[in-house]
């Protein structure tokens, strides 16, 4: 008798083989530190940009059911509407989290008919809204705006485009007023994942289209409320009518439990916050790492506060993040199949948190294992 669950042992085995296994640690986390082992760690690794000041959670009873049903409380509508003005849109609409947003708006928005042009280092849950919207997919070399154009040419229909505002493995940021130029030329609909973008870029952190300044040509605003602003859930803006079709046909809004309210309440505090000040002292922090970053060898095509050291072969990177480990810093390896196999690095994350002393920490330890590692 063949065994219940046939190649599964087989497959974990050549997943280890390759230095491709990951497992879970028990962790912690605190400001700038995590905690794992009992050891307390720089947190390197962590998408809570800014750093805003904590504040108690005010826990009232779940909701325990879908929004269309009766998890509707009223923090969403509040909330909604603060994030359609941030943004520049008609209406918004909240998700439990970012990757059932992109699942759920993309799904919705295209269909068999339908032709998704996507830049071919988006995001894992872009490449599985793409593939789950039965549309025919035509992906584009990474910021390469010939090849768009050439692709779009070539192609019949209703067209969409998606592309990230800051690419969430390289940090560097999309070509996003190009792109818009042919949307409009070529009439796509845009669709922009500004997760990382999202309160970091832009005046007041209005993100990656504000930056560009150009909010009000974006179709589709995709983003996160769990990496620059530190609290949790997904949302998605844009005209009305679009969103009123996500509330009817989208099955990861419609088919899921509301996020709790008091998840909505501890948003709304941070988003009421002063962000402005926390923003301009992130990018301090992000300067000073690149710049610093430069000066001992290591250069890289990040313009943000996400920025990868390109490490190549899986094992050596396992090894890198490993030492970084026990020298007091977290920053995980990252590996196929989130990036192309031997193109793992290790991804630093800056955030707020971080005091200028553990910024110059951080480098003397990342000099020291450049050495180690025999790293050009």
């Amino acid at each position: 008798m063949k065994p219940k669950f046939g190649t599964l042992e087989k497959r974990l085995k050549e997943i280890k083989k390759n230095n491709l296994l990951r497992t879970l640690q028990d962790s912690s986390v605190e400001k700038q530190f995590i905690k794992i082992n009992k050891k307390k760690l720089l947190n390197f690794s962590s998408n809570d940009y800014l750093g805003i000041k904590p504040t108690k959670i005010k826990y009232s009873q779940f909701q325990s059911s879908s929004r269309l049903v009766s998890g509707n409380d009223r923090s969403f509508s509040v909330l909604e509407k603060k994030l359609s003005k941030h943004k520049s849109q008609e209406k918004t609409i909240i998700y439990p989290t970012g990757y059932m947003t992109n699942l759920g708006v993309i799904s919705a928005l295209a269909g068999k008919q339908d032709t998704i042009f996507s830049d071919e280092l988006n995001h894992a849950s872009i490449v599985e809204a793409c593939k789950l919207s039965g549309s025919k997919i035509k992906i584009f070399k990474h910021n390469d705006m010939n090849d768009l154009e050439q692709k779009v040419q070539k192609t019949k229909g209703r067209k969409l485009l998606v592309t990230e505002g800051i690419f969430s493995m390289d940090g560097d940021w999309s070509k996003l007023n190009e792109m818009i130029e042919i949307s409009e030329k070529r009439g796509l609909v845009t669709i922009l994942d500004d997760a990382h973008g999202d309160f970091v870029l832009g005046k007041d952190g209005k993100g990656t289209g504000d930056f560009f300044n150009v909010q009000k040509k974006i179709d589709v605003y995709i983003s996160s409320l769990s990496k620059g602003l530190g609290s949790f859930g997904g949302y998605a803006s844009g005209k009305k009518d679009l969103v009123d079709m996500c509330i009817n046909t989208s099955k990861t809004f419609i088919y899921t439990s509301a996020l709790p309210a008091s998840i909505n309440q501890y948003s709304l505090l941070r988003f009421n916050s002063n962000r402005e000040a926390y923003r301009k002292r992130l990018w301090k922090k992000i300067n000073q790492f690149h710049h610093r970053l430069n000066e001992i060898g290591f250069f890289t095509t990040s313009t943000s506060q996400i920025i990868p050291i390109i490490i190549g072969k899986e094992k050596k990177a396992v090894e890198f993040s490993k030492f970084l480990m026990n020298e007091g810093i977290f920053a995980q390896a990252i590996r196929y199949p989130t990036v192309k196999k031997n193109h793992a690095r290790i991804r630093i994350s800056i955030s707020g948190w971080l005091s200028d002393k553990e910024i110059e920490y951080s480098i003397r330890i990342l000099e020291k294992a450049k050495r180690k590692f025999n790293l050009n």
